[in-house]
């Protein structure tokens, strides 16, 4: 296993576990599969362990497998607070204490603000006490480190950066969404700032591997690696990266990733394997609906629309379906003044600095046909009313 410090020289494994997706059993976690699995990963040299509070039954299972397990002193635990749920300092003071009842501990070593989208969602939490609550938990030893997880645009990614002295963060990162939501210059600018950058959906929920097109899965069979691997190899390659979170639910993943972490190091790719990549992520746009690059020249929107945020889930949605539309619902809607599709007044700046060349508002209009349905509309209505953001 290889391992990389973060900015007080823990040394964090390469290869981290998330809990999102623990095996289930007739509709339920199953225990014994998770500890059997969690047992391995540490045996192999994984350290960080990563839930959330509405990961539903993930603290609990994860916390009795590590009290099974009796290794809770050899890991780091990260959990989120649901700030979108929050709505006064008591609230903060019993969701943290749920789950450390539900983790069976009395600290979390790396605590997010769960979801972040924009610095609106920040400065609420702020306004209900936040910097003085973590100060507080930071001196009584309840929690390690803070931090955020972030699903936005790099420009609200990077106002966030500077909104407060973040111990790490967490974003949504892989070969696909190079230059979507805080994409590789988010990446760069956290590092820049000395902020460690752990990585989710390294592999967008396996849609690097069982989405690939006939030809790249060929070329992926022939390669000598697995799709997987090359997907968190590209990531590891970044010395700005210093976990990445895999969200395994059988032995045989937690092995074969762990064995592809102990293969990988930064700078690690040759020439020849970046282009291999690029070469997967060639076929895969190729496939989709708009031949948007995600290189922001469109940006900004005078009317605030996250342009290559909506064409990235606009050209996903025919194969993902839902987790598409739910990904935009995320990443457009969940905040105080929405970046959707629907927002284009049709002023065609942007069509004036495309590089490709793109009728843009046509598009937008179909995005917004296709992604804004009466699901997306009433969460909308409900964040402007219930203030959720």
């Amino acid at each position: 296993m290889q391992y990389r410090a973060d900015r007080t020289g823990a040394q964090l494994s390469a290869l981290g576990y998330g809990c999102l997706r623990f095996p289930k059993a007739g509709g339920r976690i199953d225990q014994d599969a998770v500890t059997a699995q969690i047992g391995e990963a540490v045996r192999l040299g994984v350290n960080y362990f990563d839930t959330a509070y509405i990961y539903n039954g993930s603290e609990a299972a994860l916390g009795e497998a590590l009290r099974r397990l009796g290794c809770r002193d050899r890991v780091y635990l990260a959990d989120k607070l649901p700030q979108y749920l929050i709505k006064s300092r008591a609230g903060i003071d019993r969701c943290f204490a749920e789950q450390l009842a539900r983790l069976g501990t009395d600290r979390i070593d790396f605590y997010l603000m769960h979801m972040l989208t924009d610095l609106a969602a920040w400065q609420k939490l702020c306004a209900l006490g936040i910097r003085e609550w973590i100060g507080e938990k930071k001196a009584a030893g309840a929690i390690g480190r803070i931090g955020f997880s972030f699903h936005g645009d790099t420009a609200a990614f990077l106002q966030l950066l500077d909104a407060y002295d973040w111990d790490f963060c967490q974003i949504q990162y892989n070969y696909l969404d190079e230059h979507t939501q805080a994409g590789r210059k988010g990446l760069e600018a956290a590092a820049a700032r000395g902020i460690p950058v752990i990585i989710m959906e390294p592999l967008r929920g396996g849609r690097l591997i069982s989405g690939l097109p006939p030809a790249a899965r060929q070329r992926v069979a022939e390669s000598g690696r697995s799709a997987a691997e090359w997907g968190l190899r590209w990531l590891w390659d970044q010395p700005g990266v210093k976990v990445v979170l895999s969200g395994m639910n059988s032995l045989e993943m937690v092995r074969d990733n762990a064995a592809a972490a102990g293969r990988a190091a930064p700078g690690c790719m040759t020439p020849e394997e970046h282009a291999f990549v690029d070469g997967l992520r060639a076929d895969l746009q190729a496939a989709m609906r708009v031949g948007c690059t995600g290189c922001g020249y469109c940006q900004p929107c005078p009317a605030g629309v996250d342009i290559p945020g909506v064409f990235a889930c606009y050209n996903r949605a025919a194969a993902e379906g839902r987790h598409a539309k739910s990904e935009y619902l995320r990443t457009t809607g969940l905040r105080r003044r929405g970046t959707g599709a629907s927002q284009c007044v049709g002023c065609g700046k942007c069509e004036q600095h495309c590089p490709q060349h793109l009728p843009i508002r046509s598009l937008l209009k179909d995005a917004a046909r296709e992604l804004e349905g009466p699901v997306y509309k009433a969460a909308r209505l409900g964040v402007r009313v219930l203030k959720l953001w």
